[in-house]
């Protein structure tokens, strides 16, 4: 081998790795992850004492430190709300030794029941009723927050909101990410 190539091999050693490193600092950005769902103003829920259907007190902080997969809507439940139901309980279970760090949370929008057969399809969801009528007006939506499913954090923030006639694929890719990212809840 002549110095010349040597030299050059040397050079090469030490230059490639810099400028491999400046391309991909300056030029190169790798593709980020997209969520299925809306991330809204991340916005602390207010007003969160209220009842259970059986009438006992319950205010929502008592479920800070879990993931609220929330179904904000009356207590007729149609399609769209039994099929948000479903997900929600799929999707929780779906999330294998990740489910006790979620719960599921029916927020009443009025005074009716919902029927019981309902109510029985769904062991350990909460069916709770807020003690301010103002309280569904924190969950954004263009139409009425009963179109969704949303995702309140550990904190007790409103931040994420799924498409109407969400894709549950996309609802357990989004949950398994922040079931991941979180170290709390």
């Amino acid at each position: 081998m002549s110095s010349r190539t040597k030299f050059l091999l040397l050079v090469g050693v030490f230059v490639v790795p810099v400028v491999a490193a400046y391309l991909a600092y300056f030029g190169w950005r790798p593709a980020g992850h997209k969520n299925y769902g809306d991330l809204i103003a991340v916005t602390p829920l207010q007003q969160t004492q209220g009842s259970l259907l059986d009438g006992k007190d319950f205010g929502l902080e008592q479920l800070q430190g879990k993931w609220l997969m929330v179904h904000v809507g009356p207590a007729a439940c149609d399609a769209r709300c039994e099929r948000q139901l479903y997900l929600m309980r799929q999707i929780r279970i779906a999330q294998g030794k990740g489910q006790s760090r979620i719960e599921r949370v029916w927020v009443l929008t009025d005074a009716g029941v919902p029927a019981a057969q309902l109510l029985e399809e769904y062991p350990g969801m909460h069916v709770w009723r807020p003690g301010s009528a103002s309280f569904a007006a924190q969950f954004p939506a263009q139409q009425g927050p009963s179109d969704h499913i949303y995702i309140v954090d550990p904190l007790g923030n409103v931040m994420l909101r799924f498409p109407v006639d969400p894709d549950p694929k996309g609802i357990m890719k989004d949950m398994k990410q922040l079931l991941k990212a979180s170290q709390i809840g």
